[in-house]
C-alpha cells in the first residue's frame, strides 16, 4: 500500500559548511550582525546550535567566512586595465556590496584570519595600483586613502534620514519650514539652490570626491624602484 507524500515530513536540507554561511549571511542581512549567533543560526536553520560546530568552530570563522563571501561579490581590479577605470570602478562595486551588506561596514577589514576571496581581492588592488607606478610607500597611502572615502561614503549614506531623491526632498522641505525667516540662511540656500532642484540625487556626491582622489593620485605616481 503506498504512502501519499502530502503525509510525509518535508525532507530537511542537509547541513553544509557553505549553507550555514549562507544563513548566516542572510541573517545578517535581514536583522543586522547583532543579532547572528549560534544560537540564532541554528533556530533560522531549524536545527540545534551544537549541529552547527561540525561545520564551523565558533563564530568569528562565520564571520570570517560571510566577509569573504561579501569580496567574493566585488570584481577585483586588473592590473592590465588603466588604474583610474579600475580603481573608479571598484569604489563603486564595493560600495554596492556595502549598500546590500551595511553590517559589513565595520566587518571587512577585521578579519585576521582572511579568506582566499578577500586575499586575492586585496592582492588584485595592490598590483593594480603597482603596475600604474606608485612605490609601495605611495600605493599603501592610496589604497588607505581609497577605502576610508568609501567605507566614511557608505557610513554617511547609511545613517541619512532618507534613501532616494524624492525622500530626500521630502524630508529637506519639512526641515526648511521649521526656519524662521532669515534664520539660517545658507542652510536655505543649500536646500533650495541644489537639494531640492529636480534630480538632485545624494548619491552623486560619491563620484565627485572619488574623482577629486584620483586625480590628486595620479600626481604622486613614481617609476616602480629597483627591485619594490
Amino acid at each position: 500500500m503506498s504512502v501519499s507524500t502530502q503525509n510525509l515530513p518535508p525532507k530537511r536540507i542537509p547541513l553544509s559548511r557553505e549553507r550555514v554561511l549562507r544563513c548566516a549571511l542572510d541573517l545578517a542581512d535581514e536583522s543586522g550582525i547583532a543579532s547572528l549567533t549560534i544560537r540564532s543560526l541554528a533556530t533560522s536553520m531549524g536545527t540545534r546550535p551544537m549541529s552547527l560546530y561540525h561545520y564551523v568552530a565558533n563564530k568569528d570563522e562565520i564571520l570570517d567566512g560571510i566577509v569573504d563571501m561579501v569580496f567574493d561579490e566585488i570584481e577585483p581590479p586588473s592590473p592590465a586595465g588603466e588604474w583610474r577605470d579600475q580603481m573608479h570602478r571598484r569604489a563603486h562595486a564595493v560600495r554596492n556590496a556595502l549598500k546590500r551588506h551595511p553590517w559589513a561596514v565595520g566587518l571587512l577589514e577585521t578579519r585576521a584570519s582572511p579568506g582566499a576571496a578577500t586575499l586575492r581581492h586585496h592582492e588584485a588592488t595592490l598590483a593594480t595600483l603597482r603596475s600604474a607606478g606608485f612605490s609601495v610607500q605611495m600605493t599603501a597611502h592610496a589604497y588607505a586613502l581609497l577605502d576610508s572615502y568609501i567605507y566614511g561614503a557608505a557610513l554617511q549614506e547609511a545613517a541619512l534620514p532618507f534613501h532616494g531623491p524624492d525622500a530626500a526632498s521630502e524630508v529637506t522641505s519639512s526641515i526648511v519650514k521649521l526656519f524662521s525667516d532669515g534664520q539660517y540662511p545658507r542652510l536655505v540656500e543649500m536646500a533650495t539652490e541644489h537639494v531640492l532642484k529636480p534630480g538632485y540625487d545624494f548619491g552623486d556626491e560619491f563620484d565627485f570626491g572619488l574623482n577629486l582622489i584620483l586625480e590628486g593620485l595620479a600626481r604622486s605616481i613614481t617609476a616602480p624602484e629597483d627591485g619594490a
